[in-house]
């Protein structure tokens, strides 16, 4: 593991010291700030030297202004450079990691590590929590008792010598001064800025040391960001940061204008993440969690060609290997297989509500931000930092869009072990859109 800022020699990597206040209106007024002045005021942040307000200004400046991809590739490392970076060489395989931007019905991850660890890669995945209308990897893993999800650095490199699969989120090690300065922009209005955004996820998935590195960048109504521009610009920017850094990157444009799957919440996607190992599980995400796997192979170097990839992923699939890589993942971390051996003997919901169709036709939409905002109030998603979580609450669709339904049918079954708002019912019937035409399924990637 490499030490603090020890990729050039020193924290800031020159003498010079620079004007915190001049720095700020260098950027204000539009202009290119270079490394050595970057590399300077994320350190001296870091340190305690400039204040929040400091960085709150030039957070602002950044997001006013805009950044060239030179500065997002320094801002990105300098980041990183204020922890540590793993070096992965001890493991002697090819190691690869995959992130997604989040989405509503997202458990990608979840089925996805451990298949592509099966396939002879390992994959030290660093994840996140649910926050507003988006799930998090870590509290749908959590679903499972005493799972831990919070693990040191060591822990890290033991579970990867041993089984070659991690999911877990990220420790103090791992670039520690993203979290203070994304504290700054989640209550500075900074928070969309395609710099930041940039710099804050590749700083992190950089410190992992992997090789490789698939970038699934969702877009539509239940993604992060919502215009397909953004998402374009979002991907080209991640892929850059990550190609600057020496690593094999590339990024592809998924579908998140209705739900992933067909459940919304914790132990609900958990499940279907199982049924996607044993073979069954809703065709997206099958197909989805075979394409990224072939492409994380592809990008390692493991296989020569897509096909190959998709085709030993198929085979892990149907082998078990995957599903036993999985359960060795969760045990590794604290869990017990139990749930995943049996996984209809998980504690049942107290309260179902099935929401009826009022009338036939086609789902022509449904609308995965709201998805996810009914998903909170059922229990299923944090509407704050210190929201507890429901595990077994959220939500199974019945029906997505291009299908056709009939009136009385349901359309979607609600589980909380909590209360039902009397409003909610009529609330998540409009999250569907039911034409008298027939509609075509929506494209998986984009």
């Amino acid at each position: 593991m490499r030490e603090n800022g020890t990729m050039n020699g020193s924290l800031h990597d020159q003498e010079k010291v620079f004007s915190a206040v001049e720095l700020i209106m260098k950027k204000r007024d539009g202009h290119v700030l270079t490394e050595e002045e970057i590399r300077f005021f994320v350190f001296e942040f870091h340190q305690s030297k400039i204040p929040d307000y400091q960085m709150t200004a030039l957070l602002m400046a950044i997001y006013l202004k805009g950044m060239t991809s030179e500065e997002i590739f320094h801002l990105t490392m300098a980041f990183m450079d204020t922890g540590k970076v793993s070096d992965l060489s001890f493991l002697g395989m090819h190691t690869a990691d995959k992130h997604s931007t989040g989405g509503v019905g997202d458990k990608i991850s979840i089925p996805l590590a451990p298949l592509v660890a099966s396939c002879g890669v390992a994959v030290p995945m660093i994840s996140g929590r649910g926050l507003g209308h988006t799930g998090g990897t870590l509290d749908k893993l959590e679903s499972i008792p005493n799972l831990k999800t919070s693990l040191s650095t060591q822990e890290v490199y033991d579970q990867l010598s041993k089984i070659h699969v991690v999911i877990t989120g990220a420790n103090a090690d791992i670039a520690p001064v993203d979290k203070r300065v994304y504290s700054l922009r989640d209550v500075t209005g900074t928070t969309s800025s395609l710099p930041l955004i940039a710099s804050s996820i590749m700083s992190k998935k950089l410190s992992e040391g992997t090789d490789s590195l698939l970038l699934d960048v969702k877009a539509g109504k239940g993604a992060f960001l919502q215009d397909m521009e953004a998402t374009k610009r979002l991907a080209e920017t991640l892929v850059s940061a990550g190609k600057a850094a020496g690593r094999n990157a590339m990024a592809i444009i998924t579908n998140m204008d209705q739900p992933l799957g067909n459940t919304v919440g914790n132990w609900l996607e958990m499940r279907e993440s199982i049924d996607i190992l044993n073979g069954k599980g809703p065709s997206d995400v099958r197909e989805l969690v075979i394409v990224q796997c072939a492409l994380m192979l592809l990008l390692a170097g493991r296989v020569k060609t897509y096909q190959e990839g998709r085709a030993m992923a198929e085979l892990k699939i149907e082998n078990g290997e995957g599903l036993q890589k999985f359960k060795q993942m969760i045990e590794a971390q604290g869990g017990s297989s139990m749930y995943i051996d049996a996984p209809e003997s998980y504690p049942k919901p107290k309260h179902s509500l099935a929401v009826l169709s009022d009338h036939d036709g086609w789902i022509k939409a449904i609308d995965a931000f709201e998805v996810g905002l009914i998903n909170n109030k059922l229990g299923g998603g944090r509407e704050t930092l210190d929201s507890k979580i429901d595990f077994k609450a959220g939500l199974v669709f019945h029906f997505k869009v291009g299908d056709h339904v009939k009136a009385g049918e349901a359309l979607v079954t609600l589980f909380t072990d909590g209360t039902y708002p009397d409003y909610l019912s009529d609330r998540t019937l409009k999250v569907f859109t039911i034409v008298p035409e027939p509609v075509a399924a929506p494209p998986l990637i984009g």
